[in-house]
């Protein structure tokens, strides 16, 4: 009874004008952020640190919430409409999401993102509310072997699933590995694989390798490839989901939530893992197998938009009730709670206990404002389709452009970027999945620091791995992965 007088506060404090006007322009701005390629809501966030001396600490903690969670909304218009992922939490919608705005349903695919995403975030909102320090007690459980594990079973689930071959699929997971691996070593400070070249000594930007990967290689593909056909860049005849579409995506939304908000609480890979996770499970469990890679499957949009939406509002439950961020944002959003002098942790309910409750409340409003700006408006988005080839691939080059180079003001950026694009193009020429490369190269690094300080907790016996509860599920899960499809293969051929 106590947690709901406390949320009932919240919500009178977040219901002021001033601080629904400060919730509603941060999720306007999140969802543009968010639709832009190339500029995510971290950098946003770190932008705007500076209004901290102006702005009283509710208001905007939930203007920063705002924008966080805007942008996973908005990062999923482009990824279906262009093939151009805003954040790298919406590169798996990119995968089905495109596929559906070719074959002329990208409203359905943009209707089921923004519901799957409503739906997700109001019962992850609830979770936190209910089991915040209790969802955080056991997260913090979890050691180096698990993490591991975790990161492995990611790597394992990408690269069997994406792709119509395993083996081309754990040729671009390992690409994406050795990228993760260029700049310093965690762990002893050394330099490694920069071939001597300066800029690599801090490693590749995600979000740059993200944008030329696909932005850029997606551009570039067309104008080689696809330059002379005729028409549209994709055909539709709706903007709504049909009762089937409905019924095949609620389940999806439900699995996809379930999925994303166990990862949001824990520091294993922010909203990626669970994303593609979440890919992985739709495809093994749809009935329209065939859907998958082709003309797109409606499932394969909403789980992971679903599980996206829940990982980002279960990192507040680390980052409120232990001070620990487990995503970059949130990292940002510390840094904006030590600004005032707040420190978040155990005692922040204690001590801050209206601006935290306040911020759980906007979580809800902020989700309401999302679907009315989002649901309305998809009809405008896909607007965008009308634009002819050129005009609208050029654009989407200026975007990649500007905001590669907004990130550090570097001519070597862009450089890189474009090289990036060529490889995007080669990859896709060949059907290599690019996916896994981002997930490599995301994961690689904080795979090997938990590798080693597991090895380093086990005196370097290779059997902590399965001394340990979780930690030996989590390794049985992945032989199960690579074995159980394979060995069904070989009976079903034997038996013919």
């Amino acid at each position: 009874m106590e947690i709901w007088n406390h949320l009932l506060d919240g919500f009178i404090t977040a219901g002021t004008p001033v601080n629904l006007m400060w919730a509603f322009v941060g999720c306007a701005l999140g969802t543009g952020i968010g639709v832009l390629p190339g500029i995510g809501p971290a950098v946003t966030v770190a932008m705007l640190l500076p209004i901290t001396a102006q702005v009283e600490p509710t208001a905007s903690m939930i203007f920063f919430a705002g924008i966080y969670y805007g942008a996973m909304y908005g990062g999923s218009t482009t990824s279906i409409l262009l093939n151009t992922p805003g954040e790298t939490g919406t590169m798996v919608t990119a995968l089905e999401g495109f596929k559906m705005a070719k074959s002329g349903r990208a409203g359905a695919a943009l209707a089921t993102s923004a519901i799957g995403s409503f739906v997700a975030g109001t019962i992850a909102t609830v979770l936190v509310t209910l089991f915040a320090p209790a969802v955080a007690e056991y997260a913090v459980r979890l050691g180096p072997p698990e993490y591991f594990m975790l990161m492995l079973l990611a790597f394992t689930t990408v690269s069997a699933v994406l792709g119509k071959s395993t083996l081309r699929g754990m040729t671009a997971l390992f690409l994406g590995l050795a990228m993760g691996l260029v700049g310093l070593d965690q762990i002893t400070g050394q330099v490694r694989y920069t071939a001597g070249i300066p800029e690599f000594i801090d490693g590749l930007e995600v979000v740059l390798i993200a944008v030329g990967l696909f932005a850029v290689g997606e551009c570039l593909y067309t104008a080689l490839y696809e330059g002379g056909v005729e028409g549209q860049l994709n055909r539709m005849d709706k903007v709504h989901m049909t009762k089937e579409e409905w019924r095949r995506s609620w389940p999806a939304w439900l699995r996809g939530t379930a999925i994303g908000f166990p990862f949001g609480t824990i520091p294993a890979g922010g909203t990626e893992i669970p994303t593609f996770l979440s890919y992985g499970v739709e495809r093994k469990l749809s009935k329209h197998k065939e859907e998958f890679g082709t003309i797109g499957a409606i499932e394969g949009v909403a789980g992971p938009e679903a599980a996206n939406n829940a990982a980002v509002t279960g990192t507040l439950v680390p980052l409120l009730t232990l001070g620990i961020p487990t995503s970059v944002t949130t990292a940002i959003l510390l840094s904006a709670f030590q600004n005032y002098g707040i420190n978040a942790g155990p005692q922040l309910f204690q001590t801050s206990s209206s601006l935290v409750w306040a911020l759980i409340a906007s979580l809800y409003i902020g989700n309401v404002m999302l679907l009315v700006l989002n649901l309305p408006l998809v009809g405008l988005w896909v607007k965008l389709l009308k634009i002819p080839k050129p005009q609208l691939y050029a654009g989407i080059l200026i975007f990649a452009t500007v905001g590669v180079y907004g990130m550090r003001q570097s001519a070597f950026d862009l450089y890189l970027m474009y090289a990036v694009g060529v490889l995007g193009v080669l990859v896709r020429r060949f059907d290599i999945p690019s996916a896994p490369v981002i997930v490599g190269m995301i994961l690689g690094p904080m795979a090997e620091a938990q590798m080693r300080n597991a090895l380093s907790i086990g005196e370097g016996r290779w059997t902590v791995f399965v001394e340990r509860p979780m930690s030996a599920v989590l390794l049985a899960i992945v032989v199960a992965i690579l074995v159980v499809p394979r060995l069904a293969k070989w009976r079903q051929s034997s038996r013919t």
